[in-house]
């Protein structure tokens, strides 16, 4: 029997090993305090920079005061606390959907959503560069799954005039995509991908964890941004990003929202997210619709085209090709004070490991234009 300790081994060598090591003392923002010393940090997804939110944290306290700090159980054990419909309603509305769920995680979420609605029969198709956990919930759901080159529409075509042949009259064939791809920051071609889906008479689900909160008019993400929100059956997205606080949820119709409640693994057999979560969830997605929640995505865009003009996401991507370097590179931001991420396999493809840098509203102006200075000084030594 192999060892633990040659795996790790292994992947120590190939400079692919992890670890747990940063200790946060501080709130999240955009400086944080790691290991005793104060760093700016450009790795976080709050975008909007409302994790630390003194009116959201009010909330949070004052549901904890009223609901405890737990569930207990499933909500189809204990039953639905009031945050819980909240919140849901909340999303609902501010996509325009008739309903949405909201699951523990986003990967909670991805997961259960595809086992509910794909299965034995059906064919599953994807992008290639889809979250982990649309690829595990896939593959666990039994259908049939395709995957085609990011972003080639030929190929999704190919794919999906090979499923209309395969299913049956009963079977379900669903196109897979992120709406704001998590570690390249592109945008998917979303209008040629619905064109495609419908013409198949396919359901697409698509991902808006990255365009949620900050694309499109009110924030409502790249579907909406393109006018092609009626045409998407399932809408998901997180509440740990530009919402700030923690959650995922699928938006859709009422008959497809109960189908979720009687087969989504990850919602039935679950603990529900705490009451006070919910809460201050529901009122973080009230506020994304509102003039503040306009005001801090101009601060954001105006930080996102101060670092890299033309972006289409706050997600910028800085290549570096080998492990080893963007390891070195990280390193060495941190030691001029940045908290940046070094991205490796198996999150993205061998030899194309990079830096992952996000913008958020609640950076200066100042913090930006530095880090782009530094990077450079940087790639120059």
């Amino acid at each position: 029997m192999r060892a633990p300790e040659d795996e790790l081994g292994e992947l120590r060598g190939r400079d692919l090993y992890r670890e747990i090591s940063n200790v946060v003392t501080s709130a999240q923002g955009a400086r944080v305090e790691v290991d005793g010393r104060e760093l700016v940090n450009f790795s976080s997804n709050d975008y909007l920079g409302l994790a630390g939110s003194g009116y959201l944290k009010g909330i949070f306290v004052e549901a904890v005061g009223r609901y405890g700090v737990g569930s207990g159980a499933s909500r189809l054990v204990c039953g639905t606390q009031l945050p819980h419909r909240d919140v849901e309603e909340a999303v609902a509305a501010y996509l325009g959907k008739s309903r949405s769920l909201v699951f523990a995680t986003g990967f909670a979420a991805a997961a259960g959503v595809l086992g509910a609605v794909v299965g034995k029969g059906d064919v599953v198709i994807l992008d290639k560069l889809c979250h982990a956990s649309l690829v595990d919930g896939a593959r666990a759901s039994g259908a049939t799954m395709r995957v085609f080159p990011h972003g080639k529409l030929a190929k999704l075509e190919s794919h999906l005039r090979w499923a209309d042949g395969k299913v049956g009259a009963d079977g379900r064939i669903l196109v897979v995509t992120e709406a704001v791809f998590s570690m390249d920051g592109d945008r998917a071609p979303l209008a040629e991908i619905v064109e495609l889906k419908d013409r198949f008479g396919a359901w697409l689900l698509l991902d808006e964890a990255h365009a949620f909160g900050i694309i499109g008019p009110g924030g409502r993400g790249l579907a909406h941004d393109l006018g092609l929100a009626e045409r998407v059956e399932l809408h998901m997205g997180t509440l740990g990003k530009a919402a700030g606080v923690a959650g995922g949820f699928v938006a859709t119709t009422s008959a497809i929202a109960d189908l979720l409640v009687n087969r989504a693994r990850s919602f039935i057999y679950s603990t529900a997210p705490p009451a006070a979560q919910a809460a201050t969830a529901a009122a973080a997605v009230r506020l994304l619709g509102t003039a503040e929640g306009d005001a801090m995505r101009e601060r954001l865009w105006e930080n996102i085209g101060e670092f890299s003009p033309g972006a289409s996401s706050a997600i910028v991507p800085w290549q570096l090709g080998e492990e080893a370097a963007a390891m070195r590179m990280a390193a060495e931001l941190r030691e001029h004070g940045y908290l940046i991420p070094a991205i490796r396999y198996p999150t993205v493809p061998r030899g194309e490991a990079r830096l992952r840098i996000t913008l958020s509203a609640a950076h200066q102006i100042g913090e930006v234009r530095e880090l782009a200075r530094v990077l450079c000084s940087l790639r120059g030594s």
